[in-house]
């Protein structure tokens, strides 16, 4: 029975070690040979490509045979969570953390800085704790060579203090197909603001920022470029148009490329790959190769950013010196040549897919960039956002689960009675609010319709949270439990499943009203 104390570290070790009982490793890498073991949400692709080279690589300047055993148990969220998970079972077990895997890669910076910071528990009176990403020296003069002056747009490009690197570099835009947007009379998007017009109600896939980092990301940027207001209008009205809602950003580009969504927001490699994929299919079967394919991908301009793609060693890594080559190998120029160079049977460049993916190394831009598939230097693209608010992202999940999420029918139902209106300007092509329409009725519903929640603070201040000055201090007070004994949640409640409980039912009133005011009679 003593065993049983463990059991939770047992599930969670099983989750992370399932994926490589079942596969997924390349057949063509020696069975045999020594293994780094490296926790992923990249895709087949990626991992086919990397596996290969960093064989060859590792055999032409070690001298021995390696190769890469992959787990993928979800999206860079999941993984997180998983890593969070397991790690608080082995502090709060007493055993030493991690042993599992050497390596998690993939995904956004947010999520590898939330994996840096410490977790700390009392047990007994005696204080734990414990970091999953272990802290991994490369040396300055290796990290200048790589990173330059390791940043793009005041953004770093590495931890300093070694907890993660910057392996390649996102942004994030919109995939479409060009056929259903003829089918739909729809003219391709340029921007986000394309996607809320009426047009495209029932044909996008969005994905749950609850389940992907990077989608998080992309709606992060949107909020933050556009401003929070003008951000949130335009979420909603995506949302509003949306199909489904996926949890997992792979599956917005697949449902664009076989037809049963007109657009999907995404990562940008993600679009590139699936706009190539399905062009280079149509011309194998005869299409025109001067047309273009019927797959199309656009950074809408001012409303992206760019983020680096972390690598890190986890604590506890049972090969720790063939994490560290793994790590060097993805920064090396062969490395980073798999990501943008086409594919070639010799020399530098993937073999068999091409990534399309923006290097981080900056010498490529310099050596190799007459060889890139996209001419993208994203140093000359990145601009910094002009007033950025570090408590915003913290709110994109819990609000878009309220406001979308949780009530699909509702949002729709209020939208199909705003664009239903007589006064709805029927050749709207960006966002129309209550300012843009002369209709009382009709300004009416969009102003119930883009209502934000407030928020009851300690000793009952209000938070008006289309406010976005008030987001610092409620991220503090209510999010981060700041508030937890002001009595303004049950106490065995997380205080953020407690925030988004409370805006979905503010937001289902909003949506409601909007139906009501709809059926009221004009006279």
């Amino acid at each position: 029975m003593k065993y049983l104390r463990y059991a939770p570290v047992f599930v969670l070790v099983l989750l992370l070690v399932a994926p490589f009982i079942l596969g997924g490793n390349d057949t063509r890498i020696d069975a045999d040979a020594p293994q780094v073991i490296i926790v992923s949400p990249h895709n087949e692709q990626i991992r086919s490509e990397f596996s290969r080279a960093y064989a060859s690589w590792h055999l032409e300047k070690y001298g021995t045979p390696a190769r890469v055993t992959w787990s993928t148990p979800g999206g860079t969220s999941e993984i997180r969570k998983l890593l969070i998970s397991e790690y608080t079972a082995s502090l709060r077990q007493g055993l030493p953390p991690g042993g599992n895997a050497d390596i998690v890669w993939g995904g956004g910076s947010y999520e590898f800085g939330v994996m840096s910071k410490p977790i700390t528990m009392e047990i007994d009176g005696e204080t734990r704790s414990t970091t999953i990403l272990a802290p991994l020296d490369l040396g300055s003069a290796f990290l200048s060579k790589i990173y330059g002056d390791g940043l793009i747009a005041n953004e770093p490009l590495f931890n300093k203090d070694g907890y993660w690197f910057g392996t390649a570099l996102s942004s994030f835009g919109i995939v479409y197909n060009r056929d259903v947007l003829e089918l739909l009379k729809l003219p391709e998007p340029v921007g986000y603001e394309s996607l809320t017009v009426p047009g495209y109600r029932n044909a996008m896939t969005l994905v749950n920022p609850g389940m992907s980092g990077s989608v998080t990301t992309a709606f992060e940027a949107l909020v933050e470029r556009r401003g929070w207001t003008r951000g949130w209008e335009i979420l909603r009205r995506m949302s509003a148009n949306a199909r489904a809602f996926a949890g997992s950003s792979t599956k917005g580009p697949l449902d664009v490329a076989e037809g049963s969504a007109a657009a999907a927001v995404c990562i940008d490699f993600y679009g590139r790959y699936e706009a190539q994929r399905t062009r280079a299919a149509a011309i194998a079967s005869g299409a025109d190769p001067d047309r273009p394919g019927r797959i199309g991908y656009v950074d809408p301009p001012g409303e992206t950013m760019i983020d680096p793609d972390p690598i890190a060693m986890l604590r506890g890594a049972p090969h720790p010196e063939r994490a560290r080559r793994f790590i060097e190998f993805v920064l090396s120029v062969e490395g980073q040549a798999l990501w943008q160079f086409p594919v070639t049977d010799e020399g530098l460049g993937p073999h068999e897919f091409e990534l399309r993916r923006l290097p981080i190394r900056r010498s490529m831009y310099v050596d190799h960039f007459s060889r890139f598939i996209d001419k993208v230097n994203p140093w000359e693209i990145a601009k910094p956002v002009e007033n950025p608010n570090r408590a915003v992202r913290s709110f994109i999940t819990p609000i878009f689960q309220a406001m979308a999420l949780d009530q699909p029918f509702e949002i729709v139902d209020a939208w199909n009675a705003i664009v239903g209106h007589s006064g709805f300007p029927a050749d709207a092509r960006n966002v129309i609010t209550a300012a843009d329409v002369d209709d009382p009725q009709l300004k009416r519903m969009l102003e119930a319709f883009d209502a934000m929640p407030e928020l009851i603070g300690p000793e009952g201040v209000v938070y008006d949270l289309a406010d976005p000055s008030v987001l610092g201090v409620v991220k503090s007070g209510w999010f981060k439990a700041g508030w937890k004994d002001a009595d303004l949640w049950p106490p065995e409640a997380d205080p953020v499943q407690a925030f988004r409980r409370d805006a979905r039912e503010f937001f289902r009133g909003q949506y409601r009203e909007v139906v009501r005011i709809s059926e009221e009679s004009t006279g």
